[in-house]
C-alpha cells in the first residue's frame, strides 16, 4: 500500500467513524476507487489499526468524561458514573459475544463487494429517518407568531440510558458490525426510537465502542508479534501504517467534536439522504 492511499483511507476513517455513514462501508468503496488489493487478514488488521486511531480521538475529545469515569469505576464508588460504566460494560457484551462465535462469519462479508454495502447503506438511511421523525414534534411556527402554519422542530423530551436500553444499543452496535451499516448512526438511531436522550446517547455511542476495539487492538497486536506460519506482514508498510492512523486520529477529533453538535441539532437526517445516494450508486455499480 502507498503512503498516499493510506492517508486517504486514514482521512475516510476519522470522518466515517463518526458521522453515520459507516467508516467499514467507505473504506470497502474507496479500496475499490483506489485499487487496493490487500490479503484478507492485512485489510483486517489495517482497519483495526484506524479504529484504533478514532478510539484514541474519542478519548481526547470526551477526556474529561473518560476521566471521570475511569476514576470513578476504578475506586468502586458506586455513584452515577460508576453505573455509568456497567452500562458500558453491559453494552459490550453482544458484540463479545459476536466477535467469539461469529468473527469468521462476519469477515465474509467484507471484502465480497459493494452489494452489502450497498443495501446496509440503505438500512442505516432508514434509520435515521425513522430516528429523525420520531424526534420530531409539530408546533406553531416562529415565522408568523405562532399563527397559521405549524413547523417540525426536535422534541425536547427523552430519558437518561437505563441497563436495559444500553443492552438494546449494545444489540444494534453488534448487527452494525456489517459493512455500510453505521455502526454510530445505527446506536444513536437505536437509543432516539427507544427514548432516550440525544445528547445522552450520542456520548454514549461514542464510548461504547473503545472496549471492542481496543480488545481487537490487541488481539491483531499478538497476532503481528506471533504470526501465523505462511502469513505475509509486508502488504502494509510501517510507513503507510502511520501515516493513516496520524491521519485517522487527527481527523477523527474534528468529526467527533463535529458529530456531538450534530446530534443535539438533530441533524442526522441529511445523512439519511447521502446514504441513500452512495447506497445506490454502490448496487448500480
Amino acid at each position: 500500500m502507498e503512503w498516499f492511499q493510506a492517508l486517504i483511507l486514514g482521512i475516510v476513517q476519522g470522518l466515517a467513524e463518526y458521522l453515520p455513514i459507516s467508516s467499514s462501508g467507505h473504506l470497502e468503496i474507496f479500496r475499490q476507487i483506489l485499487g487496493i488489493d490487500l490479503p484478507e487478514e492485512q485489510a483486517l488488521e489495517f482497519d483495526v489499526m484506524l479504529h484504533a486511531a478514532t478510539v484514541l480521538s474519542t478519548i481526547v475529545v470526551l477526556w474529561p468524561m473518560f476521566r471521570k469515569l475511569c476514576v470513578s469505576f476504578f475506586s468502586f464508588r458506586k455513584d452515577a458514573d460508576f453505573y455509568y460504566v456497567c452500562k458500558i460494560l453491559l453494552s459490550c457484551i453482544p458484540i463479545g459475544i459476536v466477535g467469539v462465535f461469529f468473527k469468521d462469519t462476519v469477515e465474509e462479508f467484507f471484502g465480497s463487494g459493494l452489494t452489502i454495502v450497498g443495501i446496509c447503506l440503505l438500512v442505516t438511511a432508514a434509520l435515521l429517518t425513522f430516528a429523525h421523525f420520531s424526534d420530531r414534534i409539530y408546533k406553531p411556527s416562529s415565522k408568523t407568531g405562532g399563527k397559521g402554519n405549524y413547523e417540525m422542530v426536535p422534541a425536547s423530551r427523552g430519558r437518561d440510558i437505563t441497563f436495559l436500553d444500553a443492552f438494546v444499543i449494545g444489540c444494534a452496535q453488534a448487527v452494525a458490525v456489517l459493512p455500510g451499516l453505521s455502526r454510530s448512526g445505527t446506536t444513536i438511531a437505536t437509543g432516539i426510537l427507544i427514548g432516550d436522550k440525544r445528547e445522552k446517547v450520542a456520548a454514549f455511542s461514542f464510548l461504547m465502542v473503545i472496549i471492542p476495539i481496543l480488545g481487537e487492538a490487541l488481539l491483531d497486536l499478538a497476532k503481528i508479534i506471533s504470526p501465523t506460519p505462511g502469513a505475509s506482514s509486508e502488504a502494509v508498510g510501517g510507513t503507510a501504517m502511520l501515516i493513516g492512523f496520524l491521519a485517522s486520529f487527527l481527523v477523527g477529533c474534528a468529526a467527533c467534536k463535529w458529530m456531538l453538535k450534530l446530534v443535539n441539532k438533530g441533524k442526522l437526517v441529511w445523512f439519511a439522504i447521502y446514504c441513500v445516494a452512495v447506497g445506490l450508486l454502490c448496487l448500480f455499480y
